[in-house]
């Protein structure tokens, strides 16, 4: 199975703006709805990705325990739909609702937002402190398809309670791996040219 990795945007870079529709609630869900929060977590993710599914379970599990804690949580979806339509807007909300998310599922149809984080893979994580300055990009943990590495979600939890903490970001800030965002053809970006 190839893995692409994420892109590690700068640390200090600022949440790029978003005004995105929630497949569950089918309202707007902005940046700006977040301000006043001490933290957010951005996560590029997908309904059939293996890597995604193999670590969605905890993914959910620390967006709500943290959501809990303050947070502001979104997972973001940016694959071509008509090419994966299980990607789709209808099928993201089937599973937000069925695993009872408490966190909006945003579907980026036109990749926009997906290029302004430089994001590659799913899952791509991302972590803004309260001035929405990047302080963590990079995996959950260690743990991927068929590696026998258990699912403890140690380097974002890590990077969470050290936001929360006002401390200083992680020294070790590993990429994220997994499948590639599915772009429209045409649409693909050249992050490289942009470095």
């Amino acid at each position: 199975m190839a893995a692409t990795p994420s892109t590690m945007l700068p640390l200090g870079t600022r949440a790029p703006d978003f005004a995105l529709t929630d497949t569950v609630s089918g309202e707007t869900v902005s940046l700006a709805d977040f301000d006043g929060s001490p933290g957010l977590l951005v996560m590029f993710v997908c309904n059939h990705c293996p890597f995604v599914i193999h670590v969605r379970d905890e993914l959910v599990r620390i967006a709500h325990e943290y959501r809990d804690r303050g947070v502001g949580v979104v997972a973001i979806s940016a694959n071509d739909a008509e090419g994966y339509p299980q990607d789709g807007p209808l099928n993201m909300k089937a599973l937000a609702e069925e695993e009872a998310w408490s966190f909006p599922y945003l579907y980026d149809e036109d990749q926009s937002v997906a290029k302004a984080y430089r994001a590659a893979c799913t899952p791509d994580i991302y972590v803004f402190d309260g001035d929405r300055k990047l302080f963590y990009r990079g995996q959950l943990d260690g743990s991927r398809p068929g590696n026998d590495v258990a699912t403890t979600g140690e380097d974002l939890r890590r990077a969470l309670d050290a936001m929360l903490a006002g401390a200083t970001p992680p020294d070790v800030q590993r990429p994220s791996l997994g499948c590639n965002i599915k772009w429209r053809t045409g649409n693909e970006p050249d992050y490289e040219a942009q470095r």
